[in-house]
C-alpha cells in the first residue's frame, strides 16, 4: 500500500491539520470581530460621545483618527516583534492591553483622556492584526487558504453587521460608556481561548527592528492627518495646514531614502518590485481608502442630515455589512473554483458600482430603497474583493516572509482607513461654515436650517465623488494584478532567511516569491486558479 502524503486530502494528518486550523480560525476571528465591532460602534455613536464632551471639530475627529494613526504606525512594528518573541504571545497579550484600554476608556473624564486610550487600544489592536492573518495562512492546508480566509475575513461582516445596531442602541439606552466597555468580556474570552488553542509558532530570524523608518512613518501620517484635520476645521488658509503640508512633502522622498539604505525597513519599497505584489497592494490600499469610511458617512447622513436618532441611523446602514457578510463566504467557498485574481477584480467593479449609486442620489429626500441598494452592492463587492485580494497575495508569499510582508500589507491597508476617513471628515465639513462644523460631528445639523442641510449635502457629494474616483484606481489596479506564469530568478545578493528561504526583507525584490523559496505552496494553474502543491512538488488533488 503507497502511503498518502500528510499534506494530501484524505491523509490522518491532513484532517487533523484541518481541525486545527479551523479552531484557530476561531480565535483570529474572534480578534477580526473585536476590532470590527469596536470602530462600527463608535462610527454610529461618535455624535453621542461629542456631545457629552463638547467636543469642538477637531478633539471630535480625533477620537477616530487617534486610533487609527497609532494602529497604522505600529502593524509593520509587532510583526517584527512577533516575529522575535513570538507570534502567540504577542497577539495574546494584544487582546489582554486592548481589555484593559477599553475599560479605562469607558471611565474617561475629559476628552483628551479618551483620546489617550483610544491610542493605547490601537496598539493592542495592532498586535492583534499584525498576526491574525499569519495564523490563519500558517493553520490552513494550501487547497482550504480562501476558505479559511473567507470565513476570517466574513467575521469582519459580522462585526459590521452588528457593531452600528449595538453602537446605537448601547449609545441610548445604557450611555456611552458601554460603547467601549462591551469590548472587555470578548477580549476576555479571547485571551483565555487562545491560550488553549494556539500551538506555538516558529519564531524568525533575529532582525533589527527599523526604529528610524518606524518613527518616520509615524511622523509622516501624524503631520498629514493633522494638516487634513485642520483643513477640515479652518480651511486651506490655516498656518498649521501649509506648515502640515511643507512636513508632508520634506518627509516623503526622506522615507523612501532612509528605507532603501536599511537592511531591514519597515517600508521596504522593493516589495513593489514583484508587478502582482505592487498593483495587489495598491488595490488594497484604493479599497480601504474608498470603503472604510462608508459607515460613517452614512451615520453621519441619517443623523445630521435627516435628522434621525442613532439607533436609526445604526438600521439604516445595516445593509453595507449584510452585503460583505453575504458576499465574503461565497467568495471563500468559489475561491477553489475561481481565481483569487477574478474574485477581487469582481469585487472592485460591484463596490465601485455601489458608490455610483450613492454619489448620483444623495439628497435628504432619496427613497431609502435607493441608499440601501448602494450600501449593499458596496458591501457585497468588499467581501469578494478583500478575500480575493488577500488569498492572492497570501497564498504567493513563502513561509519566512509572512510575518514582514503581512504587517507590511495591513500597514498599507490601514493607511487607506486612516486616510479614508480624514479625507472624508475634511471634504465633507468643508462645505459648511467653521461655526457649523461642530454640529455635524453632533449629529444636529439639520435643526438649524435648510441653507445648512443644502450645503452639507453639497459636501456629501463631493466626498461621494472622491471616494468614487479612488475605486475606480482600485480597479485598474485589480486588473493590473493579475499573476504572472512564471517569476524570474532572485537576486544573487538576496539574504538567507528561514528553513533555506529567501528573508522576508527581500522577499519581493522583482522576483516570484514562489521560484525563491524552492517550496512552491501555491502556483497558477491554467485557468489562473491557485494550485495547492505537495512537498515533493507535484500538485496536490483539488
Amino acid at each position: 500500500m503507497v502511503a498518502i502524503p500528510p499534506d494530501v486530502p484524505g491523509s490522518p494528518e491532513y484532517t487533523l491539520k484541518l481541525r486545527y486550523a479551523w479552531r484557530v480560525c476561531s480565535v483570529a476571528s474572534l480578534g477580526m470581530l473585536l476590532i470590527g465591532i469596536s470602530g462600527s460602534t463608535l462610527n454610529v455613536a461618535l455624535p453621542e460621545v461629542v456631545r457629552h464632551f463638547h467636543a469642538d471639530a477637531f478633539a471630535s475627529g480625533w477620537i477616530l483618527l487617534a486610533f487609527l494613526l497609532v494602529n497604522t504606525a505600529s502593524l509593520v512594528f509587532f510583526g517584527r516583534v512577533a516575529d522575535l518573541l513570538g507570534r502567540k504571545e504577542v497577539y495574546l497579550a494584544g487582546f489582554a492591553l486592548f481589555a484593559v484600554a477599553s475599560l479605562l476608556a469607558g471611565l474617561s473624564p475629559g476628552v483628551w483622556f479618551l483620546i489617550a486610550m483610544r491610542v493605547i487600544q490601537a496598539v493592542g489592536a495592532a498586535m492583534i492584526l499584525a498576526n491574525g492573518t499569519v495564523i490563519i495562512t500558517d493553520a490552513f492546508p494550501p487547497d482550504r487558504l480562501s476558505q479559511g480566509m473567507g470565513v476570517y475575513i466574513g467575521t469582519l461582516s459580522v462585526a459590521q453587521l452588528t457593531g452600528p445596531t449595538l453602537g446605537g442602541l448601547v449609545a441610548q439606552a445604557a450611555g456611552w460608556q458601554w460603547i467601549f466597555w462591551v469590548n472587555v468580556p470578548p477580549a476576555l474570552v479571547a485571551v483565555v481561548w487562545g491560550g488553549f488553542t494556539l500551538h506555538r509558532l516558529p519564531r524568525g530570524p533575529r532582525e533589527p527592528v527599523d526604529a528610524l523608518g518606524n518613527i518616520l512613518v509615524f511622523a509622516l501620517l501624524s503631520a498629514a492627518l493633522v494638516t487634513l484635520s485642520e483643513a477640515g476645521s479652518r480651511g486651506l488658509s490655516s498656518p498649521v495646514v501649509i506648515v502640515g503640508a511643507v512636513v508632508v512633502a520634506a518627509l516623503t522622498p526622506a522615507l523612501f531614502v532612509v528605507e532603501r539604505r536599511v537592511s531591514h525597513p519597515v517600508l521596504d519599497v522593493r516589495l513593489f518590485g514583484q508587478r502582482m505584489l505592487a498593483f495587489a497592494n495598491l488595490a488594497s490600499f484604493c479599497s480601504a481608502l474608498a470603503r472604510a469610511a462608508l459607515i460613517l458617512l452614512v451615520a453621519l447622513y441619517f443623523q445630521a442630515a435627516r435628522g434621525v436618532d442613532s439607533v436609526t441611523a445604526a438600521l439604516s446602514v445595516l445593509p453595507l455589512p449584510i452585503g460583505l457578510g453575504i458576499a465574503s463566504p461565497i467568495a471563500g467557498a468559489l475561491g477553489r473554483r475561481i481565481s483569487p485574481y477574478a474574485l477581487s477584480v469582481g469585487g472592485a467593479l460591484v463596490s465601485t458600482a455601489g458608490l455610483a449609486m450613492l454619489m448620483l442620489t444623495t439628497d435628504p429626500a432619496t427613497p431609502y430603497w435607493i441608499v440601501g441598494t448602494g450600501l449593499l452592492l458596496c458591501g457585497c463587492g468588499n467581501g469578494a474583493f478583500l478575500t480575493g485580494n488577500t488569498t492572492q497575495v497570501m497564498a504567493a508569499l513563502p513561509s519566512g516572509s509572512l510575518g514582514v510582508v503581512n504587517g507590511f500589507r495591513l500597514m498599507i491597508i490601514n493607511v487607506g482607513v486612516v486616510l479614508s476617513v480624514a479625507v472624508t471628515l475634511s471634504v465633507l465639513t468643508s462645505a459648511v461654515t467653521p461655526e457649523l462644523r461642530a454640529q455635524v460631528y453632533a449629529g444636529t445639523l439639520s435643526s438649524v436650517s435648510p441653507v445648512a442641510v443644502g450645503q452639507l449635502m453639497d459636501g456629501f457629494q463631493r466626498t461621494y465623488a472622491v471616494l468614487f474616483a479612488v475605486a475606480l484606481t482600485g480597479v485598474l489596479a485589480s486588473v493590473l494584478s493579475r499573476p504572472t506564469r512564471s517569476g524570474p530568478t532572485p537576486p544573487e545578493s538576496a539574504p538567507p532567511g528561514p528553513s533555506g528561504s529567501t528573508g522576508a526583507a527581500v522577499a519581493m525584490t522583482g522576483t516570484d516569491p514562489v521560484a525563491m523559496t524552492g517550496s512552491d505552496p501555491v502556483a497558477s494553474g491554467a485557468d489562473g486558479a491557485p494550485v495547492p502543491r505537495r512537498a515533493d512538488g507535484n500538485p496536490a488533488s483539488r
